[in-house]
């Protein structure tokens, strides 16, 4: 399939934008709460899909959600423990940039849990999402994909760019030696996680525009309708003229000089 052109995956783009938008009030005045789970792959562009939902939408209504590596006092706790707080209250969408699914992938790829912990993580998980679907929240579970060729292309443009050069870690480097490891960590997971109650939806991002827009499409659809009209707001003509700004303690920075 062709790749899109820049003004024709903006055209969709900002379709769905729109709709988000409105999904967006609608989890406000209904109160309902949603997790979107993004997983997968290192480059395929977790971080580029997060911004395109979250870029126009009321920050009160969506927020998401990258926590760093567990301290020493969260890794001898309950392993789903530190998710818990994060999770939305009514109203809200949370989107996890990587989730408890750590355990399953870069954890288990890397060493970092051992067999035993990644059989008892495997088990756990479904019960875990049991209950928060049980208790009203609508849960999504997207996996990012992308060939190798494709991740390599992707990581020398992070190494040659100063303002991407952050984004590869030690882990992501060494990470590039167990393509083959993460897949079929990766496959183990949806065997034992992929459930009726919460079930994977996997994304081909070798296309990260089309990856994109296949995603929130997708997430947007599995939604019920949220196509709320915005409430109705009149600007009132100024009883005067309008006024301009008055300085007294605090003066404005000299401006910007090019």
């Amino acid at each position: 399939m062709a790749k899109l052109k820049r003004k024709e995956y903006e055209a969709h783009m900002d379709q769905l934008q729109h709709e988000l938008v409105a999904m967006a009030r609608w989890l406000q005045g209904t109160g309902r709460r949603v997790v979107v789970l993004l997983e997968g792959r290192d480059t395929a562009g977790k971080g580029g899909v997060i911004n395109a939902i979250a870029e126009h939408m009321n920050p009160r209504a969506c927020r998401v959600v990258a926590l760093p590596r567990p301290t020493e006092r969260e890794s001898t706790q309950w392993y789903f423990q530190r998710y818990v707080p994060h999770l939305p209250a009514a109203g809200e969408l949370v989107l996890f940039d990587r989730s408890w699914y750590n355990r399953a992938g870069v954890e288990k790829v890397m060493g970092f849990a051992d067999d035993a912990q990644v059989k008892a993580f495997l088990k756990q998980a479904p019960a875990f999402e049991k209950l928060l679907v049980d208790d009203g929240i609508v849960l999504f579970k997207y996996w990012l994909a992308c060939d190798q060729e494709k991740q390599e292309e992707r990581f020398a443009e992070r190494l040659k760019d100063p303002l991407k050069r952050w984004k590869l870690s030690p882990i992501d480097l060494k990470a590039r030696e167990h393509y083959d490891d993460y897949t079929r960590a990766r496959e183990a997971m949806f065997k034992a996680t992929h459930t009726a109650h919460a079930p994977w939806a996997l994304v081909d991002f070798n296309d990260q525009k089309r990856g994109r827009l296949t995603l929130i499409r997708d997430l947007l659809d599995r939604l019920p309708d949220t196509q709320v009209p915005p409430a109705r707001v009149t600007l009132d003509p100024l009883p005067g003229k309008p006024k301009k700004e008055r300085y007294g303690v605090v003066k404005p920075l000299p401006k910007f000089a090019d």
